[in-house]
């Protein structure tokens, strides 16, 4: 039997960047057995003290073969790490240390600003996720995920009240799930809950790691609040048909705005604005399977000895 590789990510304890790191790890696992292992470096402050921390908590886990790492305060541990090791190091997203400090660094096309990249910086179509495509055949039912104000975006929750009151008017056979996010505003939920007595609630703090995941793998259509990048190209990468809820812009054609404007200009998503009951939501010309592609890479790269 071959031995399974050990994969081992550092973590700054938030859960998006964990997604990104465990997106890849599983990805890897689906083509070669994998051994995955966290360091968690969050409530440290400081470069130092979460280099020592990992030092220290490296001694616990058996050789890695790869280092991941997702989010500004786990970089320089993830180069330390690397020396020390010599494993190779794979950072998700735009990294704040150059990027040639990195082996391999995975970065958002839309983070880019369409600058040519590095010989070791390889686009990607948003971030990855833990989300696997599944066969269209199983899939029933919508999905609502509600994510909330960020530095792009404001919030209307009576705007997205309506929304959904239309598009449940629209689809009555359809059965409804809803959940929010850390970032959406409190009482927005509950507010939607006696407004459209038809949802399936599910707030985020009562959802385990898995839940997201399972749910899009099953889901015929997504909503997304247009802000929430993240979770609008995990709806595509698990093949269901997305549509994008309104919140106001704060910023005119920023980074965020731009890039779901190409996503619904390329078809991948459809507007509230062009939405209809008539027409439904557009089918994506693929299915986004990143995680997948730069698992390929990283395996051509690193570890197909």
């Amino acid at each position: 039997m071959t031995e399974p590789l050990h994969i081992l990510i550092l973590s700054d304890g938030k859960p998006g960047h964990e997604n990104q790191s465990y997106g890849l790890a599983e990805a890897i696992g689906r083509v070669r057995p994998v051994e995955i292992s966290l360091i968690r470096l969050a409530g440290l402050k400081g470069p130092f003290s979460r280099m020592r921390h990992a030092w220290k908590e490296l001694a616990k886990h058996s050789h890695p073969r790869l280092l991941l790492g997702a989010g500004h305060a786990v970089h320089p541990s993830l180069l330390a790490l690397s020396r020390r090791t010599g494993a190779p190091s794979v950072v998700l997203m735009k990294p704040s240390l150059p990027s040639s400090f990195f082996d391999l660094c995975l970065v958002p096309e839309h983070d880019l600003e369409n600058h040519q990249p590095r010989a070791n910086v390889i686009p990607t179509k948003g971030a990855l996720n833990r989300v696997p495509p599944s066969p269209a055949a199983r899939r029933e039912g919508g999905l609502i995920l509600l994510g909330g104000p960020s530095g792009s975006h404001g919030w209307d929750g009576e705007a997205v009240i309506s929304a959904l009151e239309a598009i449940v008017v629209g689809c009555p056979d359809q059965p409804w799930a809803i959940t929010d996010s850390r970032r959406t505003p409190e009482g927005q939920l509950s507010a939607i809950a006696r407004r459209i007595p038809q949802f399936q609630i599910f707030p985020h703090t009562e959802t385990g790691r898995d839940w997201l995941p399972s749910r899009l793998s099953s889901a015929a259509e997504v909503w997304v609040t247009e802000e929430s990048i993240s979770m609008i190209y995990e709806a595509l990468s698990s093949g269901a048909k997305v549509g994008l809820l309104p919140v106001p812009s704060l910023k005119k054609a920023g980074r965020v705005a731009r890039g779901i404007a190409k996503l619904a200009e390329a078809g991948y998503v459809t507007s509230f604005s062009r939405w209809s009951p008539a027409t439904g939501l557009s089918t994506p010309p693929d299915v986004l399977r990143e995680a997948d592609r730069c698992a390929a890479i990283v395996i051509e790269k690193f570890l197909s000895t």
